[in-house]
């Protein structure tokens, strides 16, 4: 099992040092959290926690653009991977995310993987001029197309929302960006099944967990898709702390642990704090997985 540092509870003044931290730590890769803006009022409800809670978190927290952030973490490490948890890709124009994907893939000499989901926020399809009732349509399509256009070849595509004649983007990296999605929902495990080189959950803990990943390769078995090895999935269990809660989740099938290792009282400006936990878990987590 690998481990991914999850920068969502994290001041982003922070992120080099603890993308550095994490990188001696072992972890594999950082995953950081998008928002694009904070609507003064909503008409959705969250999916993963209490509405109110999470808007109180999105409203008090400076999000950076994920592929900034990623720049700017790969620009201090050599090794340590990102990706972030999880891009709203319908909402944004597919070609400008396969330009910019390409673009840091090939700078960071491939360190990079693209997490993606439905933003369950109505305002981020509405105020940017997008259809909210056909975005699951629409996401489809941005996969197939971000998947399409980073190849390095002329590529094309004719949708019921996207239409465009040959084109091309240089550079790309020398292999392709994994593409991980995001989400719970029946339609998005069934999007991760088909459509994806793995699947990210969000937090929950570890039997719905368990839950997810019985209907996911149910999922895989029915697109053809459980063979192979190559898959990846992401799970997080905020509960998870010890050797052992980490091997229940990779007995599972889970071939990433997802978390940040300081406790959720620790302000998220203390970069001290937080790199001294980065450096434990390493010694007393990481270090002694079997």
């Amino acid at each position: 099992m690998r481990f991914v540092l999850q920068l969502g509870f994290a001041s982003f003044r922070n992120y080099t040092a603890l993308a550095q931290a994490a990188e001696e730590a072992g972890f594999s890769q950082l995953a950081m959290p998008d928002s694009l803006f904070y609507p003064r009022a909503t008409e959705s409800d969250y999916p993963y926690a209490e509405t109110e809670h999470i808007r109180d978190y999105i409203e008090q927290t400076d999000f950076i653009e994920p592929f900034i952030a990623m720049a700017t973490m790969a620009a201090v490490t050599r090794r340590i991977g990102f990706y972030p948890a999880v891009l709203k890709l319908p909402v944004r124009q597919p070609l400008l995310v396969a330009k910019l994907l390409t673009s840091l893939a090939v700078v960071s000499d491939g360190r990079v993987s693209l997490g993606v989901g439905l933003s369950p926020w109505k305002e981020d399809f509405v105020y940017n001029g997008v259809d909210f009732d056909k975005r699951g349509a629409i996401m489809d399509e941005c996969i197939e197309i971000v998947r399409g256009a980073t190849t390095g070849e002329y590529f094309e595509y004719h949708g019921k929302h996207f239409d465009f004649g040959p084109l091309r983007i240089r550079p790309v990296p020398a292999r392709p960006v994994p593409i991980l999605v995001g989400g719970h929902s029946r339609p998005a495990l069934r999007r991760a099944a088909r459509l994806g080189d793995g699947w990210a959950s969000a937090n929950t803990d570890y039997e719905t967990l368990k839950k997810l990943i019985g209907e996911l390769n149910a999922q895989r078995a029915e697109h053809g898709t459980l063979g192979r090895a190559d898959y990846e999935i992401h799970g997080i269990d905020f509960s998870a702390r010890t050797i052992d809660d980490f091997r229940r989740m990779r007995d599972l099938g889970y071939t990433h642990a997802g978390l940040f290792p300081w406790e959720s009282t620790v302000d998220p400006s203390d970069r001290a704090a937080q790199v001294d936990a980065i450096r434990r878990f390493g010694d007393e987590v990481i270090a002694k997985m079997d």
